[in-house]
């Protein structure tokens, strides 16, 4: 009999790095690669839960902002990862799958649930949440809402997560509450506003899968919940 859980991860650059950590800490878990370029949506039907990774800008058009493409990096725009990720975030709430979206991932739920994007974080004002000069994360401090089912997660107010992104959040989508924030007001979580007898759906902007301090609970305590909630769910 095969009691394992199968993770859906969505293909990208880095994709190594996010099913090495999916694997982590449990032998009991496998995961599948799922891409449009692999042309294997179908598999998603074998999933138990899904990570949402991270990587290009989301077209501007899925939210209604054509005229923020100027701000998008052009070599970094994948409008058929987009709209396969749409039909992966349609799949999983139909079928109350548990979601994790990282960084580009918490973008690309956004949009799907009618947020909006910010195209470039510092032509908008802020403080730059881009890698380092040496191509390394970028480190800052969260604020986690303390009445947020995130800080049941995470167990503390706030932490150190690391950073790189030009993009973020908006305007919050239908459904969804922002539950962390960085000091200068970027979301950096999100969570379902009504939760109850809906699937597990966690977005976050940081970088749980390489975050240099593996058992912050900033990755380890979302690592399990987010196991928790598949092994609960099957």
């Amino acid at each position: 009999m095969n009691n394992k859980i199968t993770i859906g991860v969505t293909d990208c650059s880095k994709f190594e790095i996010y099913s090495n950590w999916v694997l982590s800490y449990n032998e009991n878990i496998e995961v599948i690669q799922l891409g449009y370029k692999l042309n294997n949506f179908d598999l998603i039907k074998k999933c138990h839960g899904i990570v949402l990774t991270g990587g290009e800008d989301v077209h501007p058009k899925f939210y209604n902002q054509p005229k923020y493409y100027e701000y998008c990096y052009e070599d970094d725009i994948d409008e058929q990862r987009d709209e396969f990720e749409f039909k992966v975030l349609e799949y999983t709430e139909k079928n109350k799958i548990p979601v994790l979206g990282i960084c580009r991932g918490m973008q690309v739920g956004n949009v799907y649930f009618g947020g909006t994007l910010i195209p470039d974080i510092p032509a908008w004002g802020k403080f730059n949440h881009a890698k380092m000069p040496d191509h390394s994360d970028r480190y800052h401090e969260i604020i986690v809402n303390p009445s947020s089912w995130l800080n049941q997660i995470v167990n503390t107010d706030k932490g150190l997560v690391n950073s790189n992104h030009h993009q973020s959040t908006d305007k919050t989508g239908k459904g969804l509450v922002v539950s962390a924030l960085s000091p200068d007001g970027i979301t950096e979580a999100m969570e379902r506003m009504y939760p109850e007898g809906k699937s597990f759906l966690c977005f976050v902007q940081w970088h749980p899968e390489r975050l240099k301090d593996q058992k912050s609970p900033f990755s380890k305590n979302l690592h399990e919940a987010f196991i928790s909630a598949i092994t609960n769910n099957l």
